[in-house]
């Protein structure tokens, strides 16, 4: 078995690893999966209240987080996607959005990314969507390669896999709101 499939497998089977995203080196586990995406706030001592950034594949991944679309987000979507913008969405408040507290915090809001990278989004296909906060501790500055990556988290991720170093910036991120869209970071400049 290639290392790649490998990967791929610990992903499906609930595992937790570090990949370099289209932006940062990130400490990925299934978004969907409730007890990886504790186990990942665990890893990286990151406050509970602060909701993770999920990477997904295609803009229809959206209807599995209860996210509702219209003609000014698929506007949006045209704007930004695929690319390094996090876009925040407000999402539904249904019996199915409340099964994802365990993502949203309480914060009633979502952010997704859908990278341009093609290896990530042919990764993000198998896997389906993936939480992926940077690969560092909180407060500590992100890992800009495995071997710093390692420094921080040892044996507590299933794998580590290279991508060489990471960009210097996280990813721009965009709120979707009643008035329109806000940029909320933007540290591309």
């Amino acid at each position: 078995m290639s290392q790649k499939k490998d990967y791929l497998k610990i992903l499906k089977n609930g595992g937790v690893g570090v990949i370099s995203t289209d932006t940062l080196y990130g400490l990925v586990g299934s978004a969907l999966k409730p007890q990886i995406v504790e186990r990942i706030y665990k890893i990286k001592d990151r406050k509970k209240s602060k909701p993770f950034i999920i990477l997904i594949s295609k803009i229809s991944d959206l209807k599995k987080f209860g996210v509702e679309t219209d003609d000014r987000t698929k506007t949006i979507f045209k704007k930004y996607w695929p690319g390094k913008v996090s876009i925040i969405f407000p999402v539904s408040w249904t019996s199915d959005v409340r099964k994802l507290k365990y993502l949203h915090r309480g914060k009633k809001s979502l952010a997704f990314r859908l990278p341009a990278k093609k290896s990530l989004i042919n990764l993000l296909e198998k896997t389906g969507p993936l939480v992926a906060p940077s690969a560092n501790p909180e407060g500590k500055k992100p890992a800009a390669g495995i071997k710093e990556a390692k420094k921080y988290f040892g044996n507590q991720v299933d794998f580590y896999k290279s991508g060489g170093r990471a960009a210097r910036n996280p990813s721009k991120i965009v709120s979707i709101e009643k008035g329109g869209e806000r940029v909320l970071r933007d540290l591309s400049r």
